[in-house]
């Protein structure tokens, strides 16, 4: 796979486990009409601007990093595994005391229903099981998966820090847990923290003696190996609650209790094992053990020697409540201080103070984002949903990532890749099922919802993610580190490639923090603590803004293309551009170094634009920033992007390449064995490709009005209007389609096994960017204001409605929106860019 992991492709994978995906019939690409072929002429622009900028800066940077090693290091460790040589962003004082211990805990493992760990490599973990009943059938839900079919699950309500209240809701039963962290005189580091589990049934009706029994697991585990210990009096929890205890260099001593008024029964199993990403394994084969021999569905009151995880297994006759509370800290203090501590972390106390967080919810809510009238009660839970998602979904990950080897490479033969070094990450994530775990250019996404909730948890992520850049200006763009992570990918999509590159989308939040700085939005201390990390990052940022600018050039001056693309492929109807996270759009038909890839270009004109506006900031840009300026200027020029970019004739903005619209997929006979044959899908070409403008209107033909190069007074700005409300084009009621039903791609498969995925469904942080323009045009004086405003209104309304309307009638988030009738598609528990909405709601854009 020459892009990399696809996200699209380890989805088809993954759901081959689960759900079967849309299997339509496939519908052979028939020839379109041929479009007229465009001459474009080669601007004549200054070779200095830019190919003299990014040579002389790179191989600066190459030199003073070459000097900065030590040379025994260099000779040992391949360069592509050799970390970024400047002062760790994580390591700024910022980031340490206060706002580090603060953080400690929290929800970070995404991919469980409820899952608690600290951030550290080898942290005590904690989670919640439950048996689910569905058909009669029982089975154990842990692992957020489709294939559980829970009607609905999320976090109604998380502050990113110390709050989180989330509904599940499984058939009949309904689980809703609390999450609170309290930091108080003797705790451990980090503080301490407790769960509370509600459990109901939403069959009102039942009488008491048909009440159903639930039986939750909650675990303790410790990553580190060590031994945890068992409380004597675990079988007799009304008299003591007190379930474990232990004791760890980073918090000290600690006891874990359960306290319930309720007639619950306890039960556990204790465990020696490295791993925990399958501990729902071990404890299914636990109690499968237990029905064959007695009959019973109960843990087996047993544990390994020096078991480092504990399952408990809490029964009881629905509705019923249980407060399960970690008290670190527990050497430092009295019994009675510990007893005042863990009083206060569960029964009515708790519920006091989990009231008080809502409400300090709610405000902060209000205030981030200051709603306008016009939204609805649904509208306005969908929006604190959509935020309380993104920050219930940050995880914590600890591990290596697996680099693909050169073909020249000197390693021992049969070995496929290196490993990155050990380092961490703390990250959004797009989807809790389908993909826990960081990717680089949804990242960008995630923190214009983030910075504007809390600044500090903005700027910590995505330090963490300019912390992970390697000595040649690098970063992985997906992120899969540590057991549980690799465990919900295929093994072909875990390694990456580092000739390819992903969207720089963190340039998105880092302009809008400089451009908050401008407008003062930010309190005196938060202004120093940005400018200290637009310090320490900017050496970062030169050598990612000086990797997409060589590695990524194209032929013609000024152009780029995305690396990676297989232009041997036989299977692809268009071979995927993985590495510009729009996978299967359709790009040149064969593909080469002469390509232009018109949304790199415009994702490099943004890097630009913002390294020059952050060396203003910082004083700089007579030492730093000039030749950014400049080649912010060259990018937006709008006669050479229209002379190398625009088809007068359609009115579009195009990529350029090698193409032929005459390509098709057909059925092939092959040979097979015992006088059986076998069909595959192969590509065909039936005309011979020549260099000319790619001509599919979608997402990628209006980049330049995203990045508003267009002038306000400007024909074209008009015929971009005319194509986003085009009904035949882009236009629906749901939202713009990825790709203008025109287009000879529309709705194709790209192979046998692939759905389209870019080619017309409705994306949310395409939609955002191009309403944002929309939102800018409205406000600029010029004859097509008021045309700008009306497709704003409509455009805006269209898609708040249709993702409030999905959000309460299947109680998740999506993927993608169908464009016939806005239903949702894709991944769902996929809150990531989709919380766009909120943004949308609050009228907040970059």
């Amino acid at each position: 796979m020459t892009g990399g992991s696809s996200r699209r492709s380890a989805r088809s994978r993954i759901k081959s486990f689960t759900h079967a995906d849309d299997d339509r019939p496939l519908r052979t690409a028939k020839p379109h009409p041929k479009h007229r072929s465009s001459l474009i002429r080669i601007p004549n622009v200054d070779l200095k601007v830019l190919l003299g900028f990014g040579i002389v800066s790179f191989f600066l940077v190459l030199f003073m990093i070459h000097h900065l090693i030590n040379p025994a290091e260099r000779a040992q460790r391949p360069r592509v595994v050799t970390p970024f040589p400047a002062p760790k962003i994580m390591d700024l004082p910022q980031f340490q005391g206060e706002h580090k211990e603060s953080l400690y805990w929290g929800t970070y493992r995404p991919n469980v229903y409820l899952g608690i760990r600290a951030r550290t490599p080898h942290s005590l973990v904690a989670g919640l099981m439950w048996i689910g009943v569905k058909d009669g059938r029982y089975s154990m839900r842990h692992v957020c998966q489709d294939a559980d079919d829970l009607k609905k699950y999320g976090w109604t309500r998380h502050n990113g820090r110390d709050y989180g209240h989330q509904k599940l809701v499984d058939q009949d039963m309904t689980l809703m847990t609390s999450f609170f962290k309290s930091k108080e005189d003797g705790s451990g580091y980090g503080g301490d923290w407790t769960v509370r589990i509600d459990v109901q049934n939403d069959n009102s009706e039942l009488s008491e003696d048909l009440q159903q029994t639930a039986h939750l697991f909650f675990y303790l585990a410790d990553e580190d190996g060590n031994a945890l210990s068992l409380s004597r009096d675990l079988l007799d929890v009304r008299d003591n609650s007190l379930l474990a205890f232990g004791s760890r260099k980073d918090i000290g001593s600690w006891h874990l209790h359960l306290v319930s008024m309720d007639d619950l029964e306890v039960h556990y199993s204790g465990f020696k094992t490295p791993h925990i990403h399958n501990l729902s394994d071990l404890v299914q084969q636990n109690l499968g053990a237990q029905v064959r021999e007695f009959g019973r569905l109960q843990l087996s009151d047993t544990s390994d020697d020096s078991s480092n995880i504990f399952v408990f297994q809490i029964s009881g006759r629905i509705p019923f409540r249980t407060d399960i509370a970690f008290v670190s800290g527990t050497d430092l203090g009295g019994n009675q201080r510990i007893k005042d501590r863990l009083n206060s972390l569960t029964g009515t106390l708790l519920t006091t103070r989990l009231g008080e967080k809502e409400r300090e919810f709610d405000d902060k809510f209000k205030n981030s984002f200051n709603l306008t009238d016009e939204l609805d009660i649904e509208s306005i839970s969908t929006g604190k949903a959509a935020i309380a998602n993104l920050l219930g979904g940050i995880g914590y990950f600890y591990g290596q990532s697996k680099i693909s080897l050169p073909k020249t490479s000197d390693f021992k033969s049969g070995e496929r890749y290196i490993s990155y070094w050990p380092a961490e990450l703390y990250t959004a994530v797009p989807s809790r099922p389908f993909f826990p775990r960081g990717f680089l250019w949804d990242e960008g996404f995630h923190q214009l919802l983030i910075w504007r909730w809390d600044i500090h948890i903005c700027l910590d992520i995505v330090g963490h993610w300019l912390d992970l850049m390697n000595v040649e200006g690098w970063i992985p763009r997906e992120q899969i580190l540590g057991a549980e992570a690799l465990s919900k990918v295929p093994e072909e999509f875990v390694i990456q490639h580092p000739t390819n590159g992903n969207p720089p989308t963190l340039f998105l939040v880092l302009r809008d923090l400089v451009s908050g700085m401008k407008k003062n939005k930010f309190t005196a201390t938060e202004r120093d603590q940005i400018s200290s990390f637009f310090e320490r990052a900017f050496v970062r940022l030169e050598a990612w803004f000086q990797w997409f600018n060589t590695t990524q050039s194209g032929t013609a001056p000024s152009s780029y293309f995305w690396h990676g693309r297989d232009n041997t492929t036989t299977r692809e109807l268009n071979p995927k551009t993985l590495s510009s996270g729009f996978d299967d759009y359709p790009r040149a038909s064969h593909p080469g170094n002469e390509e232009r890839h018109l949304d790199l270009r415009c994702w490099m004109l943004l890097a630009a634009d913002c390294m020059y506006s952050i060396s203003k900031l910082l004083k700089k840009e007579k030492e730093l920033g000039k030749e950014y300026g400049s080649t912010a200027k060259l990018l937006s020029d709008f006669d050479i992007l229209n002379q190398m970019h625009f088809d007068d004739a359609h009115g579009a903005y195009f990529d350029f390449g090698n193409h032929t619209e005459k390509v098709r997929l057909s059925w092939r006979e092959v040979g097979g064995t015992n006088h059986y044959a076998s069909r595959e899908l192969v590509r065909e070409v039936l005309e011979r490709p020549k260099l000319r403008l790619v001509p599919h209107i979608g997402y990628v033909s209006l980049f330049p009005f995203m990045w508003r190069i267009l002038p306000p007074d400007s024909l074209i700005l008009g015929k971009q209007l005319n194509l986003i409300s085009n009904r035949s084009m882009l236009w629906t009621d749901y939202g713009l389609r990825s790709l203008s039903k025109t287009s000879s791609m529309y709705m194709k498969r790209n192979t046998e096994h692939d759905p389209p995925y870019w080619r017309g469904p409705i994306w949310m942080n395409m939609n955002y960017l191009i309403l944002s323009s929309l939102h800018h045009y409205s406000r600029e004086n010029g004859p097509y204001k008021d045309e700008a405003t009306k497709v704003y209104n409509d455009l805006r309304s269209n898609l708040i409605s249709n993702i409030v309307r999905n959000y309460h009638q299947t109680g998740y988030f999506w993927e993608q929106y169908d464009q016939k009738k806005g239903k949702g598609k894709g991944a769902r528990v996929f809150t990531g860019w989709t919380s766009l909405v909120l943004l949308i709601m609050a009228e907040a854009y970059s």
